[in-house]
This record gives structure tokens, sequence and C-alpha cells, in this order.
């Protein structure tokens, strides 16, 4: 039996072939969900004017989401999920419900290490299936000491109630707030991944402005649910909060189907 802490396959970092640019000044306050310049999701199409530091966002080759498509079978180098209970910090940040997490928590890539920021929730899914979008997708970011990104992508589909997200629902601010800590709340990190570690994996940016292009994606192939009432408390909350997919370009994706 494969076990998915140590077998879960991703892109060798090497082979990204990528130059990173860090021309905003922090990387950290920029996944947080910071910002200097406003934006908003009715208008993405104009992240790249509002200023400079955002001209990825126009300009970038190798932007996310992308639509996932026409892959490339491959044997990947394993990845190593650390992941440990947690308590419940929450934030709503004006685009998206985050929960902070503490210390300890990380992912091994090509023998280099990815401390978990944070993970968050975007409706409808960012990234598509053949054309086809996920109600919702889950975000998990961490970063190494060089400021490169790398990002467990999960799906969400309508189903039964998850459980695991139940406390973090009931906690969910309406508006936007700072962070709330919730001390009698645990969050299983584990359960928020699917069993099975087949994955999509591709080199791109982050989703939100300055759009920077630093961030290796491991998407789950198999999704995990979330009932129609968890779904529409959040739709009730942020309507649309998931940028258009993006062109492919000369990127590939890779899919490892364990």
């Amino acid at each position: 039996m494969i076990n998915r802490r140590s077998l879960l396959k991703a892109l060798p970092l090497g082979l990204a072939g990528t130059t990173f640019s860090f021309s905003f000044p922090s990387l950290i306050a920029a996944v947080a969900g910071e910002k200097h310049h406003e934006w908003n999701y009715e208008e993405p199409h104009k992240w790249g004017e509002l200023t400079r530091e955002y001209q990825a966002c126009k300009l970038g080759q190798q932007q996310s989401p992308i639509d996932l498509e026409s892959f490339v079978a491959s044997s990947l180098q394993p990845i190593e999920i650390s992941y440990q209970q947690i308590p419940l910090r929450i934030v709503n940040n004006g685009h998206t419900i985050q929960i902070n997490t503490n210390p300890g928590n990380y992912i091994i890539v090509d023998g280099e290490k990815f401390d978990l920021l944070q993970f968050h929730f975007h409706h409808p899914s960012e990234h598509s299936l053949k054309r086809e979008t996920y109600p919702m997708e889950l975000h998990l970011v961490h970063q190494n000491k060089q400021g490169t990104l790398a990002v467990l992508a999960v799906f969400l589909k309508e189903g039964q109630e998850n459980t695991h997200l139940k406390a973090l629902w009931e906690a969910m601010p309406s508006h936007k707030i700072p962070e709330k800590l919730i001390d009698n709340v645990r969050v299983s990190l584990e359960d928020l991944l699917p069993k099975n570690p087949s994955i999509y994996r591709y080199f791109g940016s982050l989703t939100t402005p300055p759009c920077s292009e630093i961030v290796h994606w491991v998407i789950f192939q198999n999704p995990l649910e979330i009932s129609a009432t968890q779904i529409q408390k959040f739709h009730e909350i942020f309507p649309l909060n998931a940028r258009p997919t993006q062109p492919i370009n000369r990127r590939f994706i890779l899919s490892y189907i364990s």
C-alpha cells in the first residue's frame, strides 16, 4: 500500500528552468493577501495595470490558474508531507477565508523543505479539468528559504458534508477581520488531503496580485466532498473569488497516477 505521507509525487525543482523575480516588498505579505493597491475579482484583466508591481499579471508567460488538459505521464520524484494538528487561526482578509498555520508543518520537494504558511479557499475552483470547474478549491501554501512557493491544491466537489471543515465553517467570519484564534478548535491538516496521491504537476504563478511566477503547483486528481450547504455559506461571503484560467503557453502538465 502506498503511504501518501512519503510517496506523493512532484516535479523536481531543478526542472523548472525559471529565473525568479522578487519585485515586490514581501512575498509573505502577498501570499497572505496583504496589498498596497486595491484589486478585486470583478476585473482581473485590469490587475496588471494597477501598479508596476503587478505587471506579471498582464505580461507573464507562466501564469496560473490553467485548464488541466493534455497530460504528460511521468515517474516523478517523491515528496514528503509532514503535517500535524494546529489551532484554528482564521482570517477573512477581504479576498478569501484563510487559516494561518503554526511552524512545524512542511513538505520536502527534491530534498528541499517548504514550510506551510497558510491555507485558503476559492469559489468556484480556479483550476479547471478539461474545461470543467469544481464548486470550490483549497490551496495549501508553502514557502522555502529562497521565497519559492509550493502549493498543494485540492478540488472540492458537491456531496456529503465535510466534517473536517465543519468547525472552520462555523467560525468563518462574514466580513473582513484580522486573525482570530479559536482556542477550543484543532484542525487536522492531513484530513484536508485526499488519500489517493495521484496528482497533476506544473510550474506557474500566484493567482492573485502580484501574480509572481514562483509557484510549483501540485494538484490532487481526486477531489474531496463538501455539502451544498457548505458551498452556499462560502458563496454568501465570497460569490466569486477565483481568477480566470490563463494560457498554458509552452508549459507541460505532468501527471502521476498512483
